[in-house]
């Protein structure tokens, strides 16, 4: 087990704390270098190897996200903002090279034509084009905004394919040898969607399943199969029509779907003005904590949304870990906040900040931890109110009926008081080909004691137990588990992670 970094974690009571501090760090090192541009290097060259790369490890680690945050004199606001910039780790005989391409999106080839952000993304909105005249530049505030397809946020394969993706309705397809952008797939033109989340999730038998808004569209009621193969499964009301909730991904058991309904609304009003009053996306995103989370189950089969919902208290996720069925309950294990107001705090203008301020946005931002939620399936009139319905041996979590279709779910923490010393998880992954929709014991994600990962982390739900991995000046991303050929163990294999070093430091 690795030692504490100097930069510790005390636990504060929110309660007491008039200032809504949730930790008292000092002394965070400037990461400033994280959010800078880079070039891209499209051509492979050599990496030098410290230590040794397993024989049976071959293959290319694909990894995506912003590598540009400038575009001729205009700046993104928001790190999600920055253009994709595709990277390759080809590995091959214990050695690696490393080519990067910026993805060949039409917002990228756009901002660079003009030499400014012509695109609105997350953060940042697109000014008038400078060459128009004042009254041109007037009526053009007046356009709603178009659907952004800088594709940065990850990797997804379909039918064999590669495509990178993020939360609008556009993907590219990208040659995984090349990295070149090979064609721009929209997602409204096969189905009713006005975009979907950048992580799917896959069956056994190859069918993927994605979550989409559709704004002011109906679905029909037998919806037949759609271009690329695409059906809707099921159609899922919010909750309020002019706010509804943001999701970044949905957890899946054998036979479920699980949509998670949290209190980070969208005001679709204010999103759709935005340029009329110069704001990005981000501002109309909010978080109310006043209202419950509430988890929609849909059955994969049928297509049917269970009547019984299940609520808990305000909490935010973005990662989900596992979710799977046993003896008449449906485990989901996420990583949660009981704030959902980060999102909105990663501006590239925070990311810059050094010292006291930097710490300050540290300490503001509320932490994410491991979570489980135990639902009951066979819920019905019979069922009686008032009592804990889990009755499975060794689980804190409780669901408790109050009403006719409401079940009201605590959860159970998966991880002790050591968690907190490394500032809680995120970026969870697990053992997935094998143990998805499946109960499991290990998990791996990145501690955050920064406002970036700096620690990857092995939980074992077995005692709760954790491993760290840890290194002054390197900050690791999500951790990738890939399993040794013919393993037998669970966690029989090797962690993959991009290492990002804001600072020159030698290796570990």
């Amino acid at each position: 087990m690795s030692p504490p970094s100097s930069t510790d974690l005390k636990k504060t009571k929110s309660k007491k704390n008039k200032n809504h501090h949730y930790t008292d760090v000092h002394g965070l090192p400037c990461i400033e270098k994280i959010v800078a541009s880079v070039d891209e290097t499209p051509e492979a060259i050599s990496t030098n190897i410290s230590g040794t790369i397993p024989e049976w490890i071959n293959g290319n680690f694909l990894r995506n996200g912003p590598g540009k945050f400038e575009i001729g004199n205009n700046k993104f606001n928001h790190w999600f903002d920055g253009m994709a910039l595709l990277h390759q780790f080809k590995i091959a005989g214990g050695q690696v090279t490393y080519k990067s391409r910026f993805l060949g999106s039409d917002c990228y080839t756009a901002n660079s034509e003009n030499s400014r952000i012509v695109v609105s993304e997350f953060g940042t909105v697109a000014m008038p084009d400078p060459c128009k005249n004042f009254f041109q530049r007037f009526l053009s505030r007046f356009e709603l905004p178009k659907a952004s397809d800088n594709d940065n946020v990850s990797f997804v394969t379909y039918k064999g394919d590669y495509y990178v993706s993020t939360e609008t309705n556009f993907m590219h397809k990208v040659d995984p040898e090349t990295l070149e952008t090979k064609e721009k797939v929209d997602w409204s033109k096969f189905i009713a969607v006005n975009g979907a989340t950048a992580h799917p999730h896959t069956d056994p038998d190859g069918t993927t399943y994605n979550m989409g808004n559709s704004y002011s569209v109906s679905f029909p009621e037998n919806p037949e199969e759609t271009l690329e193969g695409a059906t809707v499964v099921c159609s899922i009301p919010s909750v309020d029509k002019a706010r509804p909730s943001y999701y970044h991904s949905f957890a899946m058991s054998e036979n479920y779907v699980v949509f998670i309904e949290q209190p980070i609304k969208m005001d679709l009003l204010k999103i759709v003005t935005g340029k009329l009053r110069g704001k990005g996306i981000s501002d109309g995103i909010y978080w109310d904590p006043k209202l419950e989370t509430i988890f929609h189950l849909i059955n994969k089969q049928t297509g049917k949304l269970n009547s019984v919902k299940y609520h808990a208290k305000a909490l935010s996720t973005f990662h989900q870990i596992n979710a799977w069925e046993e003896d008449g309950f449906l485990v989901m294990d996420l990583c949660a906040a009981d704030d959902g107001k980060a999102i909105n705090n990663y501006i590239v203008q925070n990311m810059r900040k050094s010292g006291e301020a930097l710490d300050e946005v540290y300490n503001t931002m509320c932490r994410v931890f491991p979570r489980r939620f135990v639902l009951p399936l066979n819920v019905d009139k019979e069922t009686p109110c008032g009592q804990n319905l889990n009755i499975r041996p060794d689980s804190t979590a409780t669901a408790t009926k109050t009403a006719k279709d409401k079940v009201f779910c605590t959860h159970e923490d998966l991880h002790d008081e050591e968690l907190h010393t490394y500032g809680g998880l995120e970026f969870p992954q697990i053992n997935y080909a094998k143990y998805n929709t499946k109960p499991y014991r290990y998990f791996y994600g990145c501690g955050f004691r920064h406002l970036v990962g700096d620690t990857l982390i092995k939980m074992d739900l077995q005692g709760k137990k954790m491993k760290v991995w840890e290194h002054p000046g390197l900050y690791p991303s999500e951790p990738v588990f890939v399993p040794l050929p013919g393993a037998t163990e669970e966690d029989d294999g090797v962690i993959m992670s991009v290492v990002i070093t804001p600072k020159k430091v030698s290796p570990p």
